[in-house]
């Protein structure tokens, strides 16, 4: 018989009334600083919407936002943004809208308001980030109406070989391809085993587009993906590339008010780096042509990326970047032993263990600096600390995947 043992950690709770009847709780630890500083989560209700201040921080009237929806995309580096929004959130006390009892919002199954642990009616939350497949309609009823929606969009030929070898082991259709290198056999013809509706399919083309929330099997000259890139488009204030992630988070600081401070990062949830590129010019070229919708995509937000990099003045934006990764550099001398990742294997503590692909353990994480400075000490633990831990700590109800965890370690999987 297996047994699990859930230990989650109590939070204090203060909650407000407010003369619309609506309750707002926030972690009794940050209140003061976050009722001071901050404003706190609006009714779903529209004519409770107040004009929304100017989001530029050249604006003498900026206020830092704190209403946020962030999509999170499959491999984009979407994990080390998420650690980031993690840690404004609990610095300030900010109400979560996380998924109830799992990571994720039941994902690949399209999002619904139902699935967010303690969703009320009329009731919003600060910041959402967990995967989903996303739905606009229902995301709106959880978030205020003038929260800052963000993502992440990764180069679509690297995406799918990180995807590929990240998911193989639980695609199904990719079991029954022959020779040591499937991915090289799959893209050599890839109809001969794709299958559209196939178990967990979507993993191995257009996922950036599946995501969004859109058919990832269309043609890539349907007029429907024309339609989806500006409903996109039109939805999103930001949509960042992993290919710049640096420029991305200045852009993002901008666009949020926040300080430099808020946006430093380690990367998280990344795989061990190999010295040779897996993707051959002909492979990409391949893997593009396969994920043609999702290159669309790709294409369409590289060229308002660096649009807003010209608004933002690139003599400007070469300055930040170089402070962020000054500061970057600093954090991890500070905090980091031996100032690199290591395999999961050579990780100490239990608490900082990245989780794994399904079949191998191929995601690197850190081990934690002895003797850090006392002033950096809580900061160094909480840009180290991985998503499902972090999560814990936040106080989410996470049963249902550390079940499976345990199967895992029981069956070795």
């Amino acid at each position: 018989m297996l047994r699990l043992k859930v230990n989650l950690k109590s939070v204090g709770v203060f909650c407000v009334l407010t003369a619309t009847t609506v309750f707002y709780c926030f972690s009794s630890v940050h209140l003061q600083h976050s009722l001071k500083d901050f404003p706190v989560p609006s009714s779903c209700d529209p004519r409770q919407i107040l004009p929304s201040p100017p989001i530029s921080q050249n604006s003498s009237r900026c206020v830092p936002k704190v209403d946020i929806m962030f999509m999170k995309t499959h491999k984009t580096a979407s994990s080390t943004i998420i650690n980031i929004l993690f840690r404004f959130g609990q610095k300030h006390g900010l109400k979560f809208a996380f998924p109830n009892s799992r990571n994720d919002f039941y994902y690949p199954s399209s999002f619904q308001r139902t699935y967010v642990e303690g969703y009320q009616s009329g009731i919003c939350f600060n910041i959402m980030c967990n995967h989903m497949r996303f739905n606009s309609s229902e995301v709106t009823q959880v978030v205020p109406l003038d929260s800052v929606y963000f993502t992440v969009l990764r180069d679509p030929a690297e995406l799918f070989e990180s995807s590929f070898h990240y998911f193989s082991h639980i695609i199904p259709l990719t079991w029954w391809i022959g020779g040591k290198d499937k991915m090289t056999e799959f893209l050599r013809a890839p109809n001969l085993y794709y299958k559209p509706n196939g178990l967990y399919s979507f993993y191995l083309k257009n996922l950036l587009f599946f995501d969004f929330g859109y058919d990832n099997n269309l043609d890539e000259d349907s007029p429907i993906v024309e339609q989806s890139l500006k409903e996109i488009a039109e939805r999103f204030d930001l949509v960042m590339l992993t290919e710049h992630f640096e420029e991305s988070l200045i852009l993002l600081k901008d666009a949020l008010c926040w300080s430099m401070d808020e946006i430093l990062f380690f990367k998280l949830n990344s795989r061990k780096e190999s010295p040779v590129s897996r993707l051959t010019p002909e492979l990409r070229q391949k893997a593009l042509k396969w994920n043609s919708i999702d290159w669309k995509l790709y294409q369409y937000f590289n060229s308002t990326f660096w649009h807003k990099v010209e608004l933002y003045g690139r003599e400007q934006m070469a300055k930040d970047v170089a402070e962020l990764k000054r500061r970057n550099a600093k954090m991890m001398e500070i905090c980091i032993e031996g100032g690199h990742s290591v395999d999961a294997s050579s990780i100490h503590n239990e608490d900082l263990q990245p989780w794994q692909p399904v079949g191998e353990k191929s995601i690197v994480g850190y081990n934690l600096k002895s003797n850090i400075d006392e002033q950096y000490e809580e900061l160094c633990r909480k840009m180290l600390t991985p998503e499902l831990q972090y999560m814990s700590d936040l106080g989410s109800n996470l049963w249902l995947t550390k079940l499976w965890g345990s199967v895992r370690k029981v069956i070795r999987w």
